[in-house]
Formats: structure tokens, sequence, C-alpha cells
């Protein structure tokens, strides 16, 4: 076990990827202990990436990066300007919300970040707030994407965990309200030290057609409702509020009804049983060509072509990280490692409590090193046995490594979401780095509150069945 980890973290020093290094250490054990025959490297590679749920990943992707290209970006970002863009602190307020609405179509940190993102930095840059400020807001809301339902990091612990990904899904819609209240607070306070005014005149009249198009939105459960109380079936019910819904956008060219609507379907459909959590990417994807080939029309086949080879190199960079990962935690595995920990955790303390400290010790700096699909797929089935002991439900600890990778990517040395911004902003690495430091508080505190207050992520997917 040790000439595992060992050569995995020597391969990292010297600079090889990630994915490299853990394939290469695994191999490298396999042939020094004989441990099984060679032919196991290969079988275990393919068993990582042959699954069900993982045919979320690229759809997932791919319709992040159609809202992209869509032009989606642009009308979340003026939805909620008028939303929020007049209080203290404006943009940085709107670059909150806006990351909350793409959280709902992306399901990643980094769509959000080099997506709205982009927009954002520049608005903030263009009105005057230090380059500093709009890159450290932007990386805190980022880590929204795999919070809020949908989410590729809890569609891959779903897989290593057996759980409900559909319960995870539910269980980080409270979660990521109690991060964007957190947040929207840190910058009420940051406005209110630095004299951030607002950005945008306060207009009774765009604030109450924000708001008029939140209750287009909640409104259409409640007309699925009333149509099966009419006596629809629930089928032609949603058929008709859909047909009612697209003519009503097309007629008032709503900003973001369409855009806040992905969530409500994805939701809608998985808990109504139409579609299981895989499903649902696909149900994205198609609802991202609706909106850019049919109801906005910004989409040409060049920059479709252009975002389905994004996908596919995406893709592929995140499957070969969980090929690599497969073999080298099956290695763990077999080499009992999690045995090994759940002895030294229980030789320093045997109070649950206690051992989520650690553990969330642990993988914050797990996170800083290792890319976020590497690092479920080795420490699930490594933490989750010992975790079970304690009593720690699955859901809440998926929750709890997820938050916690997602604070490691605004981290050197591997954090991608550092990278991208770094770039973004024409930043060093350094200053990006000094950048978001102070975002981390809220972060960390709504880590501390998810972590001690389980209710906050089991109560939704309790009410809703999914789990006891």
């Amino acid at each position: 076990m040790l000439l595992l980890v060992g050569g995995f973290l020597l391969l990292m020093i010297m600079g090889v990827p990630v994915a490299v290094s853990m394939a290469v250490a695994s191999v490298a054990y396999l042939l020094i202990y004989g441990v099984a025959p060679d032919l196991i490297a290969a079988q275990r590679m393919i068993a990582g990436v042959e699954s069900f749920p993982l045919l979320a990943v690229p759809f997932f992707i791919l319709a992040g990066n159609l809202m992209n290209i869509a032009g989606v970006t642009g009308r979340i970002y003026t939805f909620a300007l008028a939303l929020v863009g007049w209080m203290k602190g404006g943009l940085a307020q709107v670059n909150i919300i806006g990351s909350v609405i793409f959280s709902g179509m992306s399901g990643t940190a980094l769509a959000d970040a080099a997506g709205i993102g982009t927009i954002e930095i520049k608005a903030m840059k263009d009105h005057g707030y230090p380059v500093e400020a709009a890159v450290g807001v932007t990386a805190a809301s980022a880590t929204l994407g795999p919070i809020f339902p949908p989410s590729l990091p809890f569609v891959i612990y779903g897989m290593m965990a057996n759980v409900s990904i559909g319960a995870l899904f539910m269980a980080g819609i409270l979660p990521g309200v109690v991060m964007t209240l957190l947040m929207m607070l840190t910058v009420a306070i940051f406005a209110y030290r630095k004299g951030w005014g607002s950005d945008t005149p306060f207009s009774m009249a765009k604030l109450g057609e924000a708001s008029l198009e939140i209750v287009v939105v909640l409104g259409f459960p409640v007309l699925v409702y009333l149509l099966v109380l009419a006596g629809l079936s629930i089928n032609a019910a949603v058929g008709v509020a859909l047909v009612v819904l697209v003519a009503a956008d097309w007629y008032f060219d709503f900003s973001a009804v369409m855009a806040l609507m992905t969530p409500v379907i994805l939701i809608g459909g998985m808990t109504m049983g139409w579609f299981t959590p895989t499903e649902a990417a696909m149900a994205a994807v198609i609802w991202s060509l609706f909106l850019g080939l049919v109801r906005y029309r910004t989409m040409t086949l060049k920059a479709l072509a252009k975002a389905s080879f994004d996908t596919i190199e995406t893709t592929a960079s995140v499957l070969f990280i969980v090929t690599a990962a497969s073999i080298f935690a099956w290695l763990l595995t077999v080499s009992q490692s999690a045995q090994v920990f759940s002895t030294f955790i229980f030789a320093l303390t045997e109070n649950k409590w206690v051992f989520l400290i650690l553990v969330n010790i642990l993988m914050l700096i797990v996170g800083c090193f290792l890319d976020t699909i590497a690092a479920i797929t080795i420490l699930v089935p490594i933490l989750l046995p010992v975790a079970a002991i304690y009593g720690v439900d699955p859901v809440h600890f998926g929750l709890i490594m997820t938050l916690n990778l997602m604070i490691g990517l605004l981290h050197p040395p591997l954090g991608m979401v550092l990278f991208v911004l770094s770039r973004v902003a024409k930043l060093s690495v350094e200053r990006t780095t000094m950048a978001i430091l102070p975002w981390l508080v809220p972060l960390l505190v709504a880590l501390l509150l998810i972590t001690f207050i389980p209710a906050i992520t089991l109560w939704l997917p309790q009410q809703m069945g999914l789990i006891r």
C-alpha cells in the first residue's frame, strides 16, 4: 500500500498528470507484488467506466456548453441585474444570483466560471470594481454549480457509493441556498467596508418584471396541478402547461424564464418518475437545443460543432481520470486500506463529530492536490465504510465531500477554477489566489453548518421519500 501511494505522490511531485500518475503507480504495484494477473488492470479500468450513471457526464457537460453558446448566459445576467443590481455591491450580488441560476443547467463549477463568469468579471471591471474583487466573488459563486442540482460530482459519488443520485440532487438544494445567503451577506459586508454603491438605479418596474418571471416559473407546477384536478392526465397537463409557457415567453420575451425552467423540468421529471437522473442529463441537452435552435435562434451549426468537440475533449479527460482512479481505488480496497484507516481513526476518536472534523481537514488538503473526480473515486471506498460505522448518512457524507472538493478547486496547485479565472481575468495565479482567499470564509462557514447540522442536507430528500 505504501509503495502504491508513495509512487503516486512521487509522480505527482514530478509533474506527471494525475490520471497518468494513478495508472502508472497501479500497474507498477501489480507487476512488483503480483497481487493479481496483469490483465486485471485493463479489466478494472474498463469496469470503472462501464456504468449507466456515467452516461450523464457527457450530456451534462454538453448541456452546459450549449447553454453558453445559446446566449442564455447573457439573459441570466440581465435578469439577475434587474433583480439585485440596485443593491450596494450590485454587480457582485448579480454574480452570485447568476451563478445560482446557471448552476441549475450546467452541473459543473468550470462551466459556471468559464461561461457566465466571463461576462460577470468584465462587467464588474467596467463598473470600476477591483479585478481582485471580481475574481474572488466569481470563484466563490462558481462552487454553487455542483451543489445545486444537477451535479456531475453527485453522479460520480452516487455511482461509487451506490446512493440514489436523485436523493443527492435534492439534498443539494438547501445547502446551496445556505451558501448563496452567506455569500450575499459577505458581499454586503464588503460593500459597506469598501464603499461599493449600487450599479443600476432602483426601478420598481424592472424589479417587478424580474419578480414576475419568478412567479411565472413557480406558476408552472401550479398550472399542471390545476389541469390535473380538471381531469387531464399528468402527461397531458404538463404538455399543455409547456405550450402555455413557451407561448407566454415568446410573446413577452422574458429574460430568464426558460433558463429558470431548466431545474424545474429536471427535478420535476425525476420526481414524477419520467426519467432517471442519467436520463435527465439528456433532457437537459434537448432543452438546451430547443432554446438555442428554436426559441432564441442564436445557435449556429459551427457553434454547435464547437460545443460538441469541447464536450468530447472534456468527457475524455474526465473518464480517463475515472478509469485510472478505478484501478487505483480497487488496489487500495484489496490492500485493506479502509480497514487500516478505520483502525487508525478509531484509535484517535470514537466521536462522530470529531471524525467529521478530521474528514473535512483531510478532504480540504486532498482537494488542493487531486482532481474532484479522482478524489471521489479514490476516497469513497476508503472513507464511506468508516463513515457508516460512525452512523453518518451516505447522502450527508456526499454533500460534505463534494463541498470540500469544490473549495479545493479554488487552490493551487490543481485548482481548475483558479486557473480558468486567472486566464479570464489576465491575472497571475498568485494574484488570483490572494483574491480568492477572503471568499473562502463564507464557504468554510457553510461547510461547518452543513457538516454539523445534517438536517440542512437530509430534510428535503426525506420529505420527498427518497431516503428514510
